[in-house]
């Protein structure tokens, strides 16, 4: 006997509807789950939810192989801290970072055909290093060892933009880009034997950043343990793409640093749904795969996938509508949206239902 069929003969000897049912268990678990959290505290609710998905796999029950949160924001805008610093003043730094950086690979092809230069890889990816250069990365003053930073290959035309900026980098230098056999250019990518006194370490070919991050991190931990050491509070931040992650170095020891613990490790995945032969599988969702994985593998996971300009929608959703589109759409579709404009995904993305509709009726298409 099918499943659905079981459950109408079932409902018609108990006398309820089934579709009522499911409202009303719902709604009972999530105030009961609302008040274990409120009463006990997160980590009283992750025990309980952990309880019951052992008890669950017991009673033979199928549970998802790995665990996604929503397609949002893992912060919520409340638990937001206030971004320090003058936003303009980074945003109009960060315009001539990107600006800098594309005119230096456009130059550099008009001199010499085929040069080639991966632009946009640090094009999507400005406001992470932005961010971290301006708020997080260490350096070693006052003492301190400094952090560790593995930047992703292809968004080496960025670090060379800024430190133009920054006076450390000559404009013949940039206008030498990917040329530097004589000794005055710039390599290109992360090398430190190719410029020893700028780059950390070797991040190409791609996926050779993320396992030697792990690994780095490793040995640190194991000296600070025994006391070889002292790193202190020593970070190591690794960037790299999704497309890189289908390299097998990239994924290949993550469940190192899951079972290790290693806190003292950052990965940074700039998802831009791109890769070097082509979009990203359009029929998928390549940040839920990601997180799925390093979830599995033990990691936590912070992700940023709307800007602040949707937090009012979001907020305003009541039904969840708009929750349940952002779960349903496929990487695909927002590739769509974004290359057909407004009009577009009001249509399509917004149009799925009269109820989100409503939502950007105040919109203009630009908007």
């Amino acid at each position: 006997m099918g499943l659905q069929r079981f459950l109408d003969i079932s409902a018609c000897i108990w006398g309820f509807s089934v579709e009522k049912l499911d409202a009303i268990e719902v709604d009972e678990w999530t105030q009961s789950l609302d008040s274990v959290l409120r009463f006990n505290g997160p980590a009283a609710t992750s025990q309980l939810l952990r309880h019951l998905s052992e008890h669950a796999q017991s009673s033979r029950v199928p549970l998802p192989s790995a665990i996604t949160t929503p397609f949002r924001n893992t912060i919520s805008p409340e638990d937001e801290r206030p971004m320090p610093g003058d936003l303009f003043m980074e945003r109009r730094i960060r315009s001539l970072v990107r600006w800098n950086a594309m005119a230096m690979v456009m130059r550099a092809n008009d001199n010499e055909d085929g040069l080639g230069g991966h632009i946009s890889s640090f094009s999507s990816s400005a406001t992470l290093y932005d961010v971290g250069m301006n708020h997080f990365f260490r350096g070693t003053a006052n003492g301190h060892p400094g952090d560790l930073v593995y930047y992703q290959g292809h968004s080496a035309p960025g670090m060379y933009a800024r430190s133009f900026l920054e006076g450390v980098i000559s404009e013949d230098q940039l206008e030498n880009f990917r040329r530097e056999v004589g000794g005055g250019g710039l390599s290109s990518y992360p090398h430190p034997w190719l410029m020893p006194d700028y780059w950390q370490f070797p991040t190409v070919s791609m996926g050779l950043g993320p396992i030697q991050a792990i690994y780095q991190a490793h040995v640190m931990k194991y000296q600070s343990k025994r006391g070889l050491v002292d790193h202190r509070d020593r970070k190591i931040w690794c960037f790299l793409g999704d497309g890189e992650c289908d390299e097998p170095e990239s994924l290949g020891a993550i469940a190192l640093a899951g079972r290790e613990r290693l806190g003292n490790l950052h990965f940074v995945i700039n998802c831009n749904l791109q890769r070097l032969d082509g979009p990203v599988r359009g029929n998928g969702k390549i940040i839920q795969e990601l997180e799925g994985v390093f979830r599995g593998a033990g990691w936590q996971v912070i992700k940023v996938v709307w800007g602040r300009k949707w937090d009012p929608l979001i907020e305003r959703d009541q039904t969840g509508l708009l929750q349940k589109i952002m779960d349903d759409v496929c990487d695909g579709e927002l590739q769509n949206c974004k290359f057909n404009g407004g009009a577009y995904t009001r249509e399509h993305f917004f149009g799925k239902y009269p109820e989100t509709l409503e939502l950007v009726k105040d919109l203009s298409d630009d908007d």
